[in-house]
């Protein structure tokens, strides 16, 4: 049993490269379509919350309620286009299109897909992330700079939540499924996490949760940056963001390995 879980693990260093090579140069050809759709939904949130209910807030942990909530929309878009992207495209490429039953003809293991899959997924987070960064920028919401410094924990974010996301992947007969783990788990982390207002007004009960919400650690990193407010407990932030990014990918593995390879 265990030789056969060690032998779906990655085979080396390199493997995972040629399948993130390969969703690459597929997604070039719809490229743009792909940009837009993953901006979408944090753009509508951003302005519609943001001038909306800005207007009545006003002011929020010293900055303007449409700063505070672009931040929370940076992570927030990492979070769902690495998501969807995992749960949508990564299914298909496993399941309809039998992408990985090629593949697997290889020398490359489930391993080696597995971590080509969380790695696209992160290089689509961030490029989401980052393109909500850069309208808050724009708009002088953000400093240029501090998208730099936001980068390496919103691609962190996008492979953490990736890694979750497949383990649903694992485990699911069919797309119908997906929805079960985008309403009640995607949906109630957004409004949880401090993204669209601050921790601190939740019931106290809520407040303990979200020490165990990814996008919340991902939060409380990314908006002091974007904002130029002090880091605290960023340790703490960052290796929760790992532990979300690496068990789970030794648990998909496994999964994947006994659904795949019976």
């Amino acid at each position: 049993m265990w030789t056969l879980y060690v032998a779906a693990l990655p085979a080396n260093g390199w493997n995972w490269i040629a399948v993130w090579r390969r969703n690459y140069l597929a997604w070039k050809k719809v490229a743009l379509a792909s940009i837009l759709g993953n901006l979408a939904d944090p753009l509508i949130y951003l302005f519609g919350l943001g001038a909306g209910l800005g207007m009545m807030v006003g002011r929020v942990d010293g900055v303007s309620y449409i700063a505070f909530l672009s931040a929370g929309m940076v992570a927030t878009s990492a979070m769902t286009a690495s998501t969807f992207e995992t749960i949508y495209a990564t299914f298909a490429r496993m399941r309809a299109q039998r992408t990985w039953e090629a593949i697997l003809h290889t020398q490359v293991t489930i391993g080696d897909i597995v971590l080509g899959e969380l790695a696209w997924a992160a290089t689509k987070a961030s490029l989401a992330g980052t393109g909500i960064g850069i309208v808050a920028a724009t708009l002088g919401y953000a400093e240029w700079v501090s998208l730099i410094y936001a980068l390496p924990v919103i691609a962190l974010t996008g492979l953490a939540f990736a890694s979750l996301a497949m383990i649903v992947t694992a485990l699911a007969p069919s797309y119908e499924y997906f929805i079960f783990y985008q309403t009640l788990v995607i949906t109630p982390m957004l409004f949880l996490s401090g993204a669209v207002f601050p921790v601190n007004q939740l019931p106290g009960t809520f407040q303990k949760v979200t020490w165990f919400l990814p996008l919340a650690h991902s939060i409380d990193v990314i908006r002091p940056i974007m904002l130029g407010s002090p880091l605290v407990n960023v340790g703490l932030h960052i290796g929760a963001l790992c532990f979300y990014a690496v068990i789970p990918f030794f648990l998909s593995t496994a999964l994947l390995r006994r659904r795949l390879m019976p």
